[in-house]
């Protein structure tokens, strides 16, 4: 609005000429489209083919028929697991990349931010409950050296912690085999994880982690790869291989780990320990018994150089006479004992010189 309105008057003469150009325009409009109408010539309607099937034309057209499966996501999609792969804040760039391998391998699995490493593992299951997840694949990272991996079943358990060593990555393999991506894969297991019970309880664990559900919407109906988990020298060791269709035979493709198992707890991130890995020797006790070797083998060089210097100090040993040695030693002639040296003489005139001073002394004196 501005500050000076104008009378009343004035703004309905100018709606007035507003809406006599308005008309006007929509005239000139609507000459020039019956002008170009005039112009163009009446289109002739076209007439509809018709098309008489016979057998033979029906053999062929069954014949030129391409058959497409449906898409996979007409099934019914049942089992609704979600897995939470994320980690702690401190975890290297291998660590990185290995979560983002195992994220793009499983499209059933969410991503959320970094924990901070002063909050206990008992936040996971909150973090779990808001991103609608009932499975957490959890990477913390001690001492910016050390990386360990929970396992959990949320909110109720079991789950597993795990050591995790020679990590290799995607990007760092540079393996020949691909898969699909999306694709589901089939999961192989060690025999011995039938033989023993916390082994039977990671198998189970595994499997409804890593395993994509079927009818999944972001899943493929393919199943391209394999997952392996074989047990060897008390470890677990994750290979991934493509499975290639000529001849059945199998590359890998990556990531690869080998997990040592720490303990297995009740509850989800703690609880009572079922089970507990009497093989395990933690990262910290490993590198002190290097540093001990260490320790030790420079005390042995330490101790042989002062060896050596007391030997070289210590007085050679004596060896006693040997009588053959004095059979061609001959004893000397006596000589005559030599005289003793003359003294020395003083020369004649420095004596005469002082003689003669003394007697000048005396003159002067008037003793002589």
């Amino acid at each position: 609005m501005s500050e000076f309105p104008l009378p009343v008057t004035c703004a309905r003469k100018m709606a007035a000429r507003g809406g006599k150009r308005a008309a006007e325009r929509a005239a000139q409009n609507k000459a020039k489209r019956a002008k170009l109408n005039g112009n163009k010539a009446p289109q002739t309607e076209k007439k509809q083919k018709t098309v008489t099937f016979t057998p033979e034309n029906e053999e062929e057209a069954n014949k030129n028929i391409i058959c497409v499966p449906p898409p996979v996501s007409t099934g019914k999609w049942t089992n609704k697991e979600r897995v939470l792969v994320f980690s702690s804040r401190g975890i290297s760039f291998r660590t990185r990349h290995l979560m983002m391998d195992l994220r793009t391998m499983m499209p059933h699995s969410k991503a959320d931010t970094k924990m901070d490493r002063k909050d206990k593992l008992f936040v996971v299951n909150e973090v779990c409950e808001i991103k609608n997840c009932n499975k957490c694949v959890f990477f913390e990272a001690k001492k910016k050296q050390d990386l360990y991996m929970w396992i959990s079943n949320v909110p109720h358990g079991p789950s597993a912690k795990f050591l995790v060593q020679n990590v290799h990555t995607l990007a760092e393999l540079k393996m020949t085999g691909n898969c699909l991506k999306g694709s589901r894969p089939l999961l192989s297991f060690d025999p011995k994880f039938d033989k023993e019970p916390h082994y039977a309880l990671l198998k189970e664990l595994f499997t409804q982690i890593f395993s994509t559900p079927r009818y999944h919407p972001k899943s493929q109906p393919f199943v391209d790869h394999v997952l392996t988990f074989t047990i060897a020298d008390h470890r677990i060791w994750f290979r991934n291989y493509q499975i290639i269709e000529e001849d059945a035979s199998l590359v890998e493709i990556g990531p690869r780990f080998v997990l040592n198992l720490i303990k297995i707890f009740q509850g989800s991130f703690g609880g009572p320990t079922l089970y507990e890995n009497t093989h395990f020797q933690s990262p910290n006790m490993h590198r002190r018994l290097i540093r001990k070797a260490k320790a030790t083998r420079q005390t042995e060089r330490q101790m042989v150089k002062e060896i050596l210097k007391v030997k070289r100090s210590e007085e050679q040993e004596v060896l006693a006479k040997d009588v053959t040695d004095e059979v061609f030693v001959t004893p000397a002639e006596p000589r005559d004992p030599e005289p003793p040296p003359p003294e020395p003489q003083r020369p004649t005139k420095k004596l005469r010189l002082t003689e003669l001073k003394k007697k000048m002394k005396m003159k002067r004196k008037g003793l002589r």
